[in-house]
């Protein structure tokens, strides 16, 4: 026998079972208190300045002897989630490695919280001589082609210095040339060709010397958090200089130095929304390097904070 239930009832059950429901979604979307317009603007609200600036590691001196594997630990362990790997130190990343080498870094990377921002090389523009010239292009486009294999998007080089007996905007000239040179090399690798503010070229109106020479858009400056920057007009006035061509990486030092603004650096890359990684290059020395780097990280955190509500 089928047994009918009264349409009443029925109705009355599937009513209360509707207001029930309904009451659910108010509550789990906070409809109590949060009207259409408060919620509305909440999920429109465009995030703050700054947001997109991450923290991230130079491996010059703080993790010069830890191998690959402890290097990713402790940059996972400290939150430190970007690095840029200097060649010749423990982690051996090299141009030396194999293919199958060369995809075991980048699945380790891979399998990690931490980016391989880019390969840190020591190749420089100045010489006078040009085959040595012409090697250090070779260099980096080798280079080039050892961090697109292991995940990389860039290569950093250096201006660097100037020679006795060549004038200085015929060494400019020569170092923007080379520039463009391996930045359309590294162009067909995805790679960007980062040039980090450096040595005698360190003062930020020769750099910008060097950019205007250097005009392939894949050619980008490194700042590198140099006594330089304050020289002249002082720092913002040196920014100003070179911000336009800042490209996914930046250095800076141990943030609690008192010789160096770096509350002020921060907001300038705050206030100009930076896209990309503000890497500590440290020279000290630490008994604890992963504790030195989660303070470094803290430091860090709570500027970027004070920039964005400056």
């Amino acid at each position: 026998m089928t047994h009918r239930v009264p349409q009443t009832i029925a109705t009355s059950s599937r009513r209360a079972f509707l207001r029930q429901s309904a009451a659910g979604a108010a509550a789990l979307l906070g409809a109590s208190t949060a009207p259409d317009a408060v919620l509305a603007e909440k999920l429109t609200k465009p995030p703050l300045r700054g947001s997109k600036v991450r923290y991230g590691l130079v491996t010059y001196l703080w993790a010069k002897d830890w191998n690959l594997p402890t290097l990713i630990k402790n940059c996972t362990t400290s939150d430190v989630l970007g690095v840029e790997l200097r060649t010749t130190h423990a982690h051996g990343v090299e141009r030396t490695l194999n293919k199958e080498e060369r995809a075991a870094v980048k699945q380790r990377f891979a399998d990690s919280p931490v980016t391989l921002v880019g390969i840190g090389s020591n190749e420089r523009f100045d010489n006078p001589d040009p085959e040595v010239v012409k090697k250090a292009i070779a260099a980096t486009n080798d280079f080039t082609k050892l961090s697109y294999d292991v995940g990389g998007s860039g290569v950093k080089v250096k201006p660097d210095r100037f020679h006795d007996g060549v004038p200085r905007e015929q060494t400019i000239e020569q170092i923007g040339q080379s520039l463009n040179t391996v930045a359309k090399f590294a162009a067909d690798y995805g790679q960007q060709i980062r040039l980090e503010v450096h040595g005698q070229c360190a003062h930020l109106p020769t750099i910008r010397q060097i950019i205007d020479v250097a005009d392939h858009t894949n050619v980008a400056v490194c700042w590198n958090s140099n006594p330089q920057d304050l020289e002249g007009e002082g720092l913002r006035h040196n920014f100003n200089l070179v911000k336009h061509r800042f490209g996914k990486t930046a250095h800076i030092r141990e943030l609690q130095a008192k010789e160096y603004p770096y509350q002020e650096l921060v907001d300038l890359f705050v206030q100009g929304d930076y896209d990309g990684w503000l890497m500590i290059e440290a020279r000290s020395d630490q008994a604890d390097t992963v504790a030195a780097l989660i303070e470094q990280r803290r430091l860090f955190a709570r500027m970027v904070r004070k920039a964005q509500y400056a």
